[in-house]
């Protein structure tokens, strides 16, 4: 008899429609402090396309097409990108929405001027998938890629462990350290710029903006 073995990572099936709309819901502080997080990494991008995938309800997207980027959102979710599409519209902003899967995106090389790949990267629970996703963000950019990953050296990495180490549910978020995410750049020929944390040791979101080496 065949089984089914579901889909590699839960984040490729969870958002349902309404589990999209409740994502929604971010406490404001925690979204003012992950939009400044952005804010900082794309200093280092010139004013050009960005592609923004996963976009979830659009936020990063409306960010920085008010800071001038040309936005275009992309994400596997329908719900996600119904949301999407109507906060844009609520915002009188023309910016193309696409159903695409980040692992096998359908957009032509080098694309975009950057990609940002925000709240993501801690789905992926293995190498193999980690390194594919790298290598079609990188294809697609012509110059930056900008990924958001949770570094293991934090207070809430170090709690997770310590939960499951204790016989408690299995995170479904997988920490990455900075070195690890590095190699699979560095396989697609980009170079590590710079490195933000939201606040280091504490918080484990990260975010890194790489650039092609030969750019």
């Amino acid at each position: 008899m065949k089984h089914d073995i579901g889909p590699a990572y839960q984040g490729r099936v969870k958002y349902s429609e309404s589990k999209a709309i409740s994502y929604q819901t971010v406490k404001e502080g925690k979204n003012r402090a992950e939009l400044r997080l952005v804010e900082r990494a794309f200093r280092l991008v010139p004013i050009g396309s960005v592609l923004d995938v996963p976009c979830g309800g659009g936020r990063v997207s409306l960010l920085l097409a008010g800071k001038g980027y040309q936005m275009t959102a992309a994400d596997l979710s329908e719900p996600m990108r119904l949301i999407a599409k109507e906060k844009f519209k609520e915002a009188g902003l023309t910016i193309p929405v696409n159903a695409e899967d980040v692992e096998n995106l359908g957009y032509k090389n080098s694309a975009f001027d950057a990609i940002i790949c925000f709240r993501l990267f801690h789905h992926f629970p293995d190498p193999i998938i980690r390194q594919r996703v790298v290598m079609e963000l990188c294809r697609v950019s012509r110059r930056y890629v900008v990924l958001s990953y949770f570094s293991p050296h934090s207070v809430t990495s170090l709690h997770r462990r310590w939960r499951t180490a204790r016989g408690g549910r299995k995170s479904q978020k997988h920490s990455t350290p900075l070195g690890e995410v590095e190699r699979y750049f560095d396989a697609a020929g980009f170079k590590l710029l710079k490195n933000f944390a939201r606040f280091r040791f504490i918080h484990t979101l990260h975010l890194a903006v790489f650039q092609r080496e030969d750019s």
